[in-house]
């Protein structure tokens, strides 16, 4: 069964969501976090997705806070990603309570310090996000673009130790237009062994299920949630 990962993403501490990666179309949905943390937890969620945008922008962590309150004050497995560019940075997110690590744009940029904490702290720790505008590399909070195809990028990490990878389509994020299903089945037709967290477009529960008959290993939900197009008990039964 597909795992649920509902997003929070963090901008001056409130719980936000941008379209196609852009700050400059910001919506704030709470400006307490923990308070959604707890209603992901209360619906029977496991999981959760947490964003420091303001890190992602300046490249550390900003809002550490917020992760250790809700590592502190919730049992959920939380996915942390923004800022995390540097060996103090990925320690710090472990530190306040990250079970996973994501990093995007380091993987693009310091391919050697991601390849390191592959190999330190192992493929179930470190999740690889790979962005994709048109197949291509995005990195930055998608501010930059690169030449560098999705599928050869991913391939490479796996080979160096990857289990898990993010993947947004960017052309898809916040949309609520469908996810981008071609890239996955692309990247499960490739990787059968990868664990795909599909991520950006998810508008309504057919695109879940339709994820989840695809096998992919998990979803990241966001918009939907927040806009009430998804209901947190109409995701109960992937979590029972």
């Amino acid at each position: 069964m597909i795992q649920i990962i509902p997003a929070i993403d963090i901008i001056d501490g409130k719980c936000v969501r941008l379209t196609q990666g852009d700050y400059s179309l910001k919506k704030t949905y709470n400006e307490n976090p923990l308070e959604v943390a707890k209603s992901f937890e209360d619906a029977g969620i496991q999981r959760l997705h947490l964003v420091d945008l303001d890190g992602a922008k300046q490249k550390r962590i900003i809002n550490h806070k917020v992760l250790e309150t809700i590592a502190n004050k919730t049992s959920l497995h939380i996915d942390f990603g923004g800022g995390v560019q540097s060996d103090e940075m990925i320690q710090l997110a472990f530190d306040y309570g990250a079970k996973q690590v994501t990093g995007g744009s380091v993987a693009v940029k310091n391919p050697e310090l991601f390849e390191k904490w592959l190999q330190e702290y192992g493929g179930e720790k470190i999740i690889l996000g790979a962005d994709a505008k048109d197949e291509k590399i995005a990195i930055s909070g998608w501010e930059e673009s690169t030449e560098k195809s999705v599928y050869d990028f991913v391939g490479e990490y796996i080979a160096k130790g990857a289990k898990y990878t993010i993947s947004t389509d960017v052309a898809k994020d916040g949309l609520l237009q469908g996810p981008s299903f071609d890239l996955y089945q692309k990247l499960q037709d490739r990787f059968a062994d990868l664990h795909i967290i599909a991520s950006g477009g998810v508008s309504e529960l057919k695109d879940i299920i339709q994820l989840n008959e695809m096998n992919v290993f998990g979803v990241i939900v966001g918009k939907a949630i927040y806009e009430g197009r998804i209901t947190l008990k109409q995701l109960a039964d992937f979590h029972k």
